[in-house]
């Protein structure tokens, strides 16, 4: 069935297409168009189901009412949970989402930022990595509002909302050190990323900070992207040293696997072998015994992302940036 135009309401209603085209842009009782009209084409639209064409109208008012989503891996709760609210919140203020995974590649990345530019996205929403600052400092440039979210990129001034990963790494593995626990592990990503670079700094404040000698046998470092097996391969020969009391999960999904690791070797969480995971997950409840997981405040960031997203659209000029770091709370289960 074709869509109904402008140009059918015009004829169907005996106006003119300027007519209409000022009726359907709210713009009917500046122009003194008479109510009569206004009431007769608004029935035709009614009737007839009139659905204006998003690319035309941002073509001509500049604005999509669309805000460009680029996130490391949309299939990793942390970040399809903080993508569900932000669309959320923006769709209630008359904003579009469209979003993307970078993988953490940054070439990827990059024709992301250009396809939503060919999309005249109005605004952007980025978790990015190293190598980006470039690209999203021509956008920047463009007056196009951006927002930096969980990793920033210290070189750029711009917006920035994230949580304190560094102090929630230092109390996760503080309350490991009150229950008594000696040989505590970090089971982490091999990747030059701020939130995680942030855990590995406070995992080794926290054992300075009690007199604790740091030791890089117990830290592992997965390589990113690597295949769930390899890791699982490593975390077995980690989990062997009969030394270890506790472990620190950098990630949900490293977590995950790690309980996989230990329920197949057979070694159990609880008194004698501690779990705390950085990101909760529902798996982590669910389990028996629970898993203690650092949890972000992902309400709480969305909601401050599109403040400033909305801030920035409505200003006519430009507005000072604002970094806003919100605090992890560590779930003890």
């Amino acid at each position: 069935m074709k869509s109904l135009s402008i140009k059918d309401i015009a004829v169907a209603a005996g106006v003119s297409i300027t007519t209409v085209s000022f009726i359907i842009n709210g713009k009917a009782r500046d122009k003194s168009i008479s109510e009569a009209v206004i009431k007769k084409v608004e029935k035709i639209i009614a009737e007839k189901g009139y659905k204006p064409n998003q690319i035309a109208r941002s073509l001509r008012t500049g604005n999509s009412n669309i805000i460009g989503l680029i996130i490391e891996d949309i299939s990793n709760s942390f970040f399809s949970r903080i993508a569900r609210l932000i669309e959320d919140k923006a769709y209630k203020k008359g904003y579009k989402i469209i979003y993307s995974s970078t993988e953490n590649n940054v070439e990827k990345a990059k024709d992301l930022i250009n396809m939503f530019k060919s999309r005249k996205v109005d605004a952007y929403i980025i978790s990015p990595i190293k190598g980006l600052e470039e690209d999203i400092q021509h956008l920047i440039a463009d007056n196009k509002p951006v927002i930096l979210f969980d990793r920033n990129l210290p070189d750029l001034d711009t917006n920035y909302v994230g949580a304190d990963h560094f102090k929630a790494t230092c109390q996760s593995v503080e309350s490991f050190i009150k229950q008594g626990k000696k040989k505590i592990s970090l089971v982490t990503i091999d990747i030059d990323v701020q939130q995680i670079t942030e855990r590995l700094a406070g995992y080794e404040k926290a054992l300075a900070d009690h007199g604790m000698v740091y030791n890089e046998n117990l830290v592992l470092k997965v390589h990113f992207n690597q295949e769930e097996k390899e890791t699982m391969a490593q975390m077995e020969k980690l989990f062997q040293s009969k030394e270890i009391d506790a472990v620190l999960f950098a990630t949900n999904y490293l977590a995950i696997s790690g309980l996989k690791v230990l329920k197949k070797m057979g070694k159990q969480v609880g008194d004698d072998f501690s779990v705390i995971a950085y990101d909760d997950h529902e798996v982590f409840e669910l389990h028996t015994p629970g898993i203690s997981a650092v949890q972000q405040p992902l309400e709480e960031i969305a909601e401050k992302v599109i403040q400033l997203i909305l801030s920035q659209l409505s200003s006519k000029t430009k507005l000072d940036n604002q970094h806003i770091i919100l605090p992890a709370k560590l779930i003890q289960r």
